[in-house]
């Protein structure tokens, strides 16, 4: 960024009057930001030594989110071939999630080796953070908005297929754990720095605990895409709400999840708990006739759902919207930052996300309705 009026003083300095930072810090704060990253910071309501003023005061700042299963917006599909995705990643970052994995829903495994290459370079340019793969190993029963025909078991040629054509991009993949040779999948996966999110799924507890075992670390969008528990068959929610090891998505748009679901959450997986978006094409556009993944999908007073209206499919709600809804019921700064930054990125292995020096001026003001503004690498968004 250019200097904005400070004598003598390179970039602009953020006076904050409150900053969680994602590395343990809550307070009043300054930041210094230079061509992009966090180039000096300090605590307290002052400028800071041998700098003579702030260039702009701001309220609450969090790092930037962290939304780790988003299809796309404004008409892009991520998983579609051909496609650009950059109008996607803008919309998105304007609305707070400046860190984005590129979901790819189930299509045929050619259509998605072929995407993959695609948007490799654009993770290794820093566009994306990494893709992630929601299917094609998913269960037929709990399917959700996912073509049957397309669903298979993971075997090893279509693993190895998947991991080659992403070369290193793909960050995550969500799989049914109890389909046939999945837990050796979720071990090769592991193996090659992939987090695993066992979703789409009927697995029992013990099928659950056996995925877990085997290196999974993420349920995708907790009771979607899952039997409800029951207190005699506590299935996938069971698992997800009391084994430490797993990192829980929730879905905050107020379709997919009742308030009271989501706080259900809140409390049993305080600190494991991520907001994700799933937003798909439609988001960011209003209602209309879409497709994901090849299927038809029909959005009527901003919900998805399958033109047969036998599934949601996906949402049409960003992070942030999620991130308003839960602050006008009472949610702290403090677990926002917890839930939409500081523990996705320690699901995905993300380093560099907390708001230190040397890292990315990639930051949310959060109002009382929600954001208020994004920095994203050091520029105002929207």
């Amino acid at each position: 960024m250019t200097d904005r009026g400070t004598p003598g003083v390179a970039g602009v300095l953020l006076g904050i009057d409150r900053l969680i930072d994602g590395a343990g810090y809550d307070g009043p704060a300054w930041l210094r930001v230079e061509d992009g990253v966090i180039a000096d910071r300090g605590v307290g309501t002052g400028a800071g030594p041998g700098y003579p003023r702030v260039d702009a005061r701001l309220g609450t700042v969090v790092p930037g989110f962290v939304d780790a299963h988003v299809h796309g917006a404004v008409g892009a599909d991520f998983g579609a071939v051909g496609v650009d995705p950059q109008p996607a990643i803008d919309f998105h970052a304007a609305a707070g999630s400046t860190t984005l994995l590129a979901s790819i829903a189930t299509s045929e495994l050619p259509l998605t080796i072929a995407r993959l290459r695609e948007l490799a370079p654009l993770v290794r340019a820093g566009r994306l953070a990494g893709v992630h793969l929601e299917g094609p190993f998913l269960c037929h029963e709990r399917r959700g908005a996912h073509d049957p025909a397309l669903l298979r078991d993971p075997d090893p040629a279509s693993v190895d297929a998947l991991l080659d054509a992403a070369e290193g991009t793909l960050s995550m993949i969500t799989i049914a754990p109890e389909l046939p040779g999945a837990l050796a999948a979720i071990e090769t996966l592991v193996a090659a720095g992939v987090v695993v999110a066992l979703g789409h799924t009927a697995a029992s507890a013990d099928q659950m605990r056996r995925g877990i075992d085997a290196g999974a670390t993420v349920i995708t969008h907790v009771f979607n895409g899952m039997p409800p528990m029951h207190h005699r068959a506590p299935g996938p929610v069971g698992v997800a709400l009391t084994d430490d090891r797993l990192t829980v998505e929730v879905i905050g748009d107020g379709h997919h999840l009742e308030d009271e679901a989501v706080d259900v959450v809140r409390g049993s997986a305080a600190g494991r708990m991520t907001l994700v978006s799933d937003a798909m094409a439609a988001t960011g556009l209003g209602d209309g006739v879409y497709e994901m993944g090849g299927t038809t999908v029909v959005v009527t007073d901003g919900v998805a759902n399958l033109a047969d209206n036998s599934s949601l499919a996906g949402s049409t709600t960003t992070v942030g919207g999620s991130v308003a809804r839960l602050l006008r019921r009472g949610a702290d700064a403090a677990e926002i930052a917890s839930i939409t930054s500081i523990r996705p990125a320690l699901a995905l292995g993300l380093d560099g996300h907390a708001l230190a020096i040397g890292a990315p001026a990639d930051l949310v003001e959060l109002g009382p309705a929600g954001v208020a503004r994004t920095m994203r690498a050091g520029t105002w968004l929207g």
